[in-house]
This record gives structure tokens, sequence and C-alpha cells, in this order.
């Protein structure tokens, strides 16, 4: 039969978007719809929003600091209105850039939701089209615990409407977000508690980059509550009452809940058209991203898989070449690197020590300091630790890990050295920019210790 579109494309989030885009570029009919806004939740209350705060927060600090460094400098405040509109301004410049780039490319943009009808038809607001293949890229969306008044908490997203700074905050969750939402917030002057319900935040990540963030926050002066995660919200008074375990309970002006996300997929009309979700709603793909139905597919935060927004855009990418561009090619999912914009910031890439560990016998090497500019400015919770795990069989640099200042900017690089499968003699021969941080992972000599010896022996 004839369709309407080659492709059609369900969400205009980094992976939607890319994905239509080159597509188009390659010569195929494209459509793409999207509800909400263009760029997805990474534009426009993810990642460029939140680094615009993370900067302002961050420039209150250098303020303070410069005396140190022989500048007066005198502060009257922060102004968040100001950072508001500055911010939004940045935001809605760059979701345009999305419509420009999709009509340029020829893609047919449509402003509404879309919804399956079936295996090849598209519901896309009060019209309905057809495609021969389809790919659902509609992200994901931050959701609320199930306790008692969790009506009441603010989600990720509300940081960006909130006409004001709360004098005083509980983050609620122990992942990255919430640091970075805990970060920014007491950088921008409110009292900070944050609440999980682990031993120590950042699950997933090196058990020792998640310690030294435990010690640089508290240092800071942000209130870690480990083990509390909250049972029930009140408002009493005009404050929030968040309750915990063991009675533990905190007053606040406002409660984020950074308890994780979940992929978009409620009433998309998946079952009729015969695709395949799991117990959380993620679709179920294969390595090549197809779903149930071999021509439909999905990409992006919606398969829950590698929830980041390069990752998201280097699949519709891939994606895109292999069905209209006669390069058929995957983008890996291994060795990502990937930020946690906390205070220090704290960038990675491989696996991490328990990961290496479990496959065989590992050297590890750790190095910490204080960098240059706080020996000067003596500020606390903003010392440095750089880790490479290496492997013992082959020499290769299995993973990198760093939490201190320019960790994000330093990590980029050292990610292209451990995708090459780079050994530690390579990184060893190299040599190192003085004084900067970053030489410090070209010049660890002395192994701190080994690890997975015992895995090797079974």
């Amino acid at each position: 039969m004839a369709y309407d579109f080659d492709l059609f494309v369900i969400g205009g989030g980094s992976a939607g978007v890319r994905c239509a885009r080159i597509s188009a570029g390659h010569g195929a009919r494209v459509g793409i719809a999207e509800e909400r806004f263009w760029g997805g939740t990474c534009v426009n209350v993810g990642c460029v929003p939140k680094k615009i705060m993370v900067n302002a927060a961050e420039y209150g600090m250098w303020a303070e600091d410069a005396a140190a460094f022989g500048w007066s400098v005198t502060t009257e405040g922060h102004d968040w209105a100001k950072l508001a509109q500055a911010r939004d301004a940045e935001v809605a410049r760059l979701s345009s850039i999305y419509d420009k780039l999709l009509q340029g490319a020829g893609a047919t943009i449509f402003n509404a939701r879309a919804t399956l009808v079936d295996a090849h038809t598209i519901q896309v607001g009060d019209q309905r089209v057809t495609a021969e293949r389809i790919v659902i890229a509609t992200g994901g969306q931050a959701v609320r615990p199930d306790i008692q008044g969790a009506e009441i908490g603010l989600i990720s997203d509300d940081l960006f409407t909130l006409p004001e700074l709360p004098k005083r905050v509980v983050v609620v969750g122990g992942g990255y977000i919430a640091l970075e939402f805990a970060c920014i917030l007491k950088g921008l002057g409110a009292e900070v508690d944050v609440m999980y319900r682990a031993a120590l935040p950042l699950r997933g990540f090196d058990e020792d980059i998640r310690q030294a963030l435990v010690e640089a926050m508290t240092a800071q002066g942000i209130r870690l509550n480990a083990n509390a995660a909250p049972t029930s919200l009140a408002r009493v008074d005009g404050q929030v009452i968040v309750t915990a375990a063991d009675n533990m309970m905190r007053e606040a002006d406002a409660v984020f809940f950074c308890t994780g996300r979940k992929p978009y997929t409620a009433k998309l009309g998946l079952e009729a058209a015969g695709v395949a979700v799991d117990k959380d709603g993620a679709i179920i793909v294969d390595d090549d991203h197809r779903t149930s139905q071999p021509h439909i597919y999905a990409i992006g935060d919606v398969i829950d898989r590698v929830n980041l927004t390069p990752m998201a855009t280097a699949v519709g990418h891939a994606l895109a070449d292999t069905l209209f561009g006669n390069k058929p090619r995957r983008a890996s999912y291994r060795n990502v690197p990937t930020a946690v914009f906390t205070s220090p910031p704290i960038g990675t890439v491989g696996l991490s020590e328990a990961e290496a560990a479990a496959e065989g016998p590992v050297d590890i090497y750790v190095t910490r300091f204080t960098p240059m500019r706080h020996t000067i400015s003596r500020r606390q919770g903003r010392r440095t630790l750089m880790k490479l795990i290496v492997c013992q069989r082959t020499d290769k640099v299995l993973g990198a890990h760093m939490i201190g200042e320019d960790a994000a900017e330093i990590m980029q690089g050292i990610g292209i050295a451990v995708v090459m499968g780079a050994t530690k003699a390579d990184f060893d021969r190299t040599i190192g920019i003085h004084p900067t941080a970053a030489e410090e992972f070209v010049t660890l000599r002395t192994r701190t210790r080994e690890a997975g010896v015992k895995a090797a022996a079974e």
C-alpha cells in the first residue's frame, strides 16, 4: 500500500529530532509530532536550564573566593527573577532551533499529540496519517513516590517555574538529579536537606566517588540524611512537614521529589499497534531498536537503557543512517562518558571498581588533592579525587572516575582514550599539561590497591 510517510517519529526530543532530521536528509518522507515542547526534557526542563543554574550557583562561590586572590568584590544577593529570565530566553532560543533544523531538512512538523491507531496508522491531533516505519521517542517523565501527601511535593520540572527561591528545601532522592538540585539550591542561598533510602547516594557509580561526594556536600553545609526515605508529607501553617522512618521530621518551604523517571508510554496506543513493554512501561527493543513490531522502533529514554541526551542523539542518528542512508550501524552503549553537575562536579567513563573486579583482577590507582585554586581560597568541600581502574591481564584502562573542578570537561578527553582501548602504558607515556588537575591522570604511577583477585581465582 501507499503510505503518507516513509517514517513517522513520535516525540520531538533529542532522539526523535535527530532521527527525523537525518532520515529526511537521506531523502525519506518524514513526519514528526511533538505535543509539548521541541527539544524534549533536556532542552526545556533538564540539561540546559539545569546547567545554567549550576553556573549561577558557581558564580556566587567564585565571588566569595575572589578576596583570597586580591579582588575586592561585593554582592547584593542573588536575583532569582533575573536568572530565570536569562535561562528561559536561552531555552526558548534553543527550542526554536529544533523546529528550524527539521524544516530545513524537509520534515513535516506536527505540533500535536500522536498516538498509534494500529501498526501503520497514527492519530495526530485531529487527523490520521500512515507510515511505512514508525519511531517512538517520547522520552520519560518525572514521577512522585506513592506516599501520603505526595501531591504537596514538587517534581524536577517545577524547579524551572518557581517564582522565587525557597529558603528551606528538602530534596528527596539519591540520584544525580537530586544531588545536582541540592547543590544548585544551596549555592543560590537555600538551606538544603537531602533524604534518600540508601547508605550512600549515586547508586551505580564508583564507591570512592560516592563517598567523596558525601564528604564534599557535607562540608558545604548540605545536610545529607541517609537511610531516610520519606513516608508522608503534610502542610502545616504554610510549611511542608516531611516525615521519614523512625519519626524523622524536616520542615521546609518546598519539597522536591527527584526519585526517578519512567518511560512516557501511557496511552500511546502501543497495545493496539502490537508493541510490547516491560513491567515498568519501557518499550522492549532488540539490539537494532526494533520493537515487537519489526517496522516500529523505539529510541531514547522511552526504552530506559542509558538515559543520556548524547546517547539518545547517537542512537537516533545511527538508526536514520541504517534505515535510509545505506550505512547500517549501531551506537554503542559501552563506555559512555557522563557527568554529574554537583558541586564539585563528577566525570566518569567505563567500569566502576566493583564492576571491573567482578570480571577479574584489576589494579586501582587513586589520587586525592586540593586543586591549586582552593589551596588559595581555602574553600571547604572542593577537594579532587581521580581514579583509574586497570586490567592486570591486558593493561587496558577499564574505567576512569573523577570528582573535582572541571571533571566533566576533562572526562570527555579521557573518554576517547577509554573507548579506543588505551592501556595504562599509553597514559604513562603521555606528557601532562602543567599545572593542571588533568595531568594527574597521566602521572599516576603508584598502585593504590588491587581488586578482583578472588573473582579470578574462582
